[in-house]
């Protein structure tokens, strides 16, 4: 997102695609052996148990021998984009200025596709690294509509993968994410403005509504990830392409009585 031959200042680019300036100037720091490690299974003691906080996160790291005190703890599950699910005082916090809208969903029957949308961001363990993952989902149809891989948390994946499903799906009536930074910028939500789209944003309590994308983190990294340890992000952009389109077409979902997202989405009937 950041061209540094373009004629517009860097400082003004990041304002735009709400980067910080300081990861556009300074190389990213290599991330330790030793963070990776805990990062690891601090992600699949998460995707097991989601609404646990990091007490017990520390308790089952113990077990393992693997002594990460609490703050540690909290720092890696920041750094990783990832928390307990339940109620808790404060959500994803926005940055400063941005604008929090209200939540659209209370007591809202959704009943067709494209009546909502909804997004997340995910961690992807690497070698030597990570990298964070966004997708936007139909909630009616549980269909991954679009998605983008990034190295960092700026806004700007999350707008490309906000423009592919747009341009390709046409638009929702509302659109519904976390009150996190990346989707409380104005470069994402000036895209759903455009659109006429009705912003969405979870308030306090509602995290049961990321219950859906949770599923999908779940099953992504126990299915594919996990089990085929990409080497390079270049690996892993081709192989998490391969699985969502499994995912969509193939994979028989439970929760839609057996039926496909594609087939949902389309509007087949469910089977009983």
């Amino acid at each position: 997102m950041i061209d540094r031959s373009h004629d517009l200042p860097l400082t003004r680019q990041c304002e735009i695609v709400s980067v910080s300036r300081s990861s556009v100037y300074a190389p990213a720091k290599p991330v330790s052996p030793f963070e990776l490690m805990p990062m690891r299974r601090i992600d699949e003691i998460h995707l097991k148990y989601p609404f646990y906080g990091t007490r017990r996160i520390r308790l089952e790291l113990h077990k393992e021998n693997i002594y990460v005190g609490r703050r540690r703890i909290g720092t890696l599950m920041k750094r990783m984009g990832i928390a307990a699910l339940g109620p808790r005082p404060k959500l994803s916090k926005p940055a400063p200025g941005h604008r929090i809208y209200p939540y659209l969903l209370k007591n809202l029957e959704i009943g067709h596709a494209n009546q909502v949308w909804a997004t997340d961001i995910t961690y992807i363990p690497m070698p030597s690294g990570y990298l964070y993952l966004v997708v936007i989902m139909d909630w009616f149809s549980r269909k991954a509509l679009s998605w983008r891989l990034s190295n960092t948390l700026d806004a700007g994946f999350c707008v490309e993968a906000l423009r592919e499903a747009l341009a390709v799906y046409g638009a929702p009536d509302i659109f519904n994410s976390d009150q996190g930074s990346q989707f409380t910028s104005e470069a994402f939500t000036s895209v759903l403005k455009d659109h006429g789209i009705r912003i969405s944003m979870d308030g306090r309590g509602r995290w049961v509504d990321n219950v859906f994308i949770e599923r999908l983190w779940w099953s992504l990294k126990y299915e594919d990830v996990y089990l085929r340890a990409y080497e390079t992000p270049a690996q892993a952009k081709h192989g998490i392409g391969n699985y969502l389109a499994f995912y969509n077409a193939d994979r028989p979902h439970q929760g839609l009585g057996y039926q496909t997202p594609d087939a949902v989405y389309a509007g087949l009937p469910r089977v009983a």
